[in-house]
């Protein structure tokens, strides 16, 4: 199969708060833009942030809906919470580790972008773990 891109669409109430967000702050591409859409590049994959006509409401905790990236490079993790810090964006939770000393053990951080979007960005110690390590039941946690 040729090289594929992932695509998510999503819900914003402010295309300026978000395009400062995604392309000053996370170093997005900027794509196409409308007076109702931003068509974003997050590395390499295609982000669309649509203008929501309803107020969007602040999840309660990281559950059920967020997206993010996960790196393969703890190093390449590591230099987004940096820039993400260094360009004071919000840390819906802040960098950490998850299932230490198990075969699930990431570092991850949540931003929240102005619309209240959830975005996570994590790296697995073991990359196994990624789709595999079946045998654990865990997926996420109560964060």
């Amino acid at each position: 199969m040729n090289r594929v891109l992932f695509h998510v669409a999503f819900p914003v109430n402010d295309l300026e708060a978000t395009k400062r967000f995604y392309v000053e702050g996370l170093g997005c591409g900027l794509g196409r833009e409308s007076s109702s859409a931003l068509t974003l590049e997050l590395m390499g994959h295609q982000l669309v942030a649509h203008l929501a006509t309803e107020p969007l409401e602040p999840q309660k905790g990281i559950y059920p809906r967020h997206f993010g990236l996960v790196f393969l490079s703890e190093e390449d993790w590591q230099a987004l919470a940096d820039r993400a810090k260094a360009k004071g964006l919000l840390f819906y939770q802040q960098p950490r580790r998850r299932f230490s000393g198990t075969r699930l053990e990431h570092a991850t951080f949540f931003l929240e972008d102005p619309s209240h979007n959830l975005l996570e960005f994590k790296q697995y110690k073991y990359e196994s773990a990624i789709f595999g390590e079946r045998e654990f039941a865990e997926v996420g946690d109560t964060g």
